[in-house]
């Protein structure tokens, strides 16, 4: 169980167990306190941000056209 207090705000978190490990692991690799890693995390969770990277490459079809619609065959409708 992990505990953050900042400033009056206390804000009590169970994390499982690998979740939990993987949070101090990364605190380790980084150097950052985990109780800031985990307002970062939350905070670009709800800003819709986050680690979002793979966006770039959703719906490329390797070997297809740049534009699907410029090709017939690659569309239907």
């Amino acid at each position: 169980m992990l505990q953050f207090c900042h400033m009056s705000n206390t804000l009590t978190v169970r994390l499982p167990e690998e979740l939990l490990n993987r949070l101090r692991e990364k605190a380790r690799r980084t150097g950052l306190p985990m109780s800031q890693m985990v307002r970062q995390s939350l905070e670009a969770s709800l800003n819709g941000g986050g680690n979002q990277a793979w966006r770039e490459f959703a719906g490329i079809i390797k070997g297809g056209p740049r534009d699907v619609s410029s090709r017939k065959g690659f569309s239907r409708g």
